[in-house]
């Protein structure tokens, strides 16, 4: 009952009725009160006045099943989501639960994440109460040869929502990090499980920095957070729902070719790279060239002098960007 009171409380303006509480989820007055106080221990500011009844004042930056439920607007995506205080790691939760038998769309999110992992093995801390950290359980029927463009899906929607959420640009380094005034605010892994025609699960995973205000000396010239670009305080719940209509809208969209084809322009728009010099880390052979926006594959193109090249995966480096100049 808390999440559907707490979903009452924010789509009303004005004060609700106890009386219409109860009509509503056929409780008794003594009920609402005591989910009205369960509210207000988690940190809502929740306004009782005689006669008028319950409004809600402020809403506290806290991840927790009642706080994204009562703001789920996506048709499939969150249907179950879990929250965990503390978790090793969002997308290896995720995979747990998708061999438990947990279904497409099931969305994990943790509030502290002790052992998330990026691209090549990396490593990092999400510390309690400031960043995002969660994955998406996906189980889609597509070939496994185009999954990995699903990666470029995901930095679309977070690009978009950020964008939506703080009024601030915030391009795609490709193919799968979002950048805010050249230094790092989100990264993209994207891990399958597949045999050799069939998928049997993808999970997507997003950290977002949001409001941390320091990094360690390691990162701290090549990573940035939304608050330390905006100067506000940004809702971890508000930002989580965005980014999951962003994706589920653009997800469908490249269901129907399982391709890009339909999401070029729109990536191209926001990818910093484009009409930059770039570095490719190629371990054969590395070089240099013009990034050109991708294919509907996803992969990168780059004219050098000689030719245009196609990137389809490996380190890229952007003059500018991350220290490469």
């Amino acid at each position: 009952m808390r999440t559907e009171l707490l979903t009452m409380l924010r789509e009303t303006n004005d004060y609700v009725s106890g009386q219409k509480i109860c009509e509503t989820f056929g409780v008794s007055r003594t009920a609402v009160w005591k989910a009205v106080n369960q509210l207000r221990k988690s940190g809502y500011e929740i306004e009782a006045v005689s006669n008028k009844g319950y409004r809600l004042l402020s809403i506290p930056d806290i991840l927790n099943q009642n706080e994204l439920l009562s703001r789920r607007k996506t048709k499939w995506i969150g249907i179950d989501t879990l929250c965990y205080e503390t978790i090793d790691s969002t997308n290896a939760q995720a995979k747990r639960l998708a061999e438990a038998g947990y279904g497409n769309g099931t969305l994990i999110v943790a509030d502290h994440q002790e052992a998330g992992r990026g691209r090549r093995g990396r490593s990092w801390e999400t510390p309690a109460g400031t960043n995002i950290a969660m994955s998406l359980l996906l189980k889609p029927e597509i070939n496994p040869n185009n999954a990995s463009m699903i990666t470029l899906v995901a930095a679309l929607a977070v690009s978009k929502a950020i964008t939506q959420i703080t009024g601030e640009p915030a391009p795609i380094k490709w193919p799968n990090d979002i950048v805010m005034n050249g230094k790092k605010v989100c990264g993209i892994l994207t891990e399958m499980s597949a045999q050799f025609d069939y998928v049997n699960h993808i999970v997507v995973g997003i950290g977002i920095n949001v409001n941390i205000e320091s990094f360690p000396e390691e990162i701290a010239e090549i990573a940035t957070s939304l608050r330390k670009e905006t100067g506000k305080l940004i809702s971890r719940a508000e930002l989580i729902e965005a980014v999951w209509e962003q994706f589920e809208a653009a997800y469908e969209v490249y269901l129907q070719t399982q391709d890009l084809r339909n999401l070029v322009k729109e990536y191209d728009a926001r990818l910093v790279n484009m009409h930059r010099n770039v570095k490719v880390l190629d371990p054969k052979e590395p070089f240099e060239g013009k990034a050109m926006g991708i294919t509907p594959r996803g992969e990168l193109m780059v004219d050098t002098w000689e030719s245009r090249k196609l990137v389809s995966s490996g380190e890229v480096s952007v003059r500018g960007i991350y220290g490469y100049v």
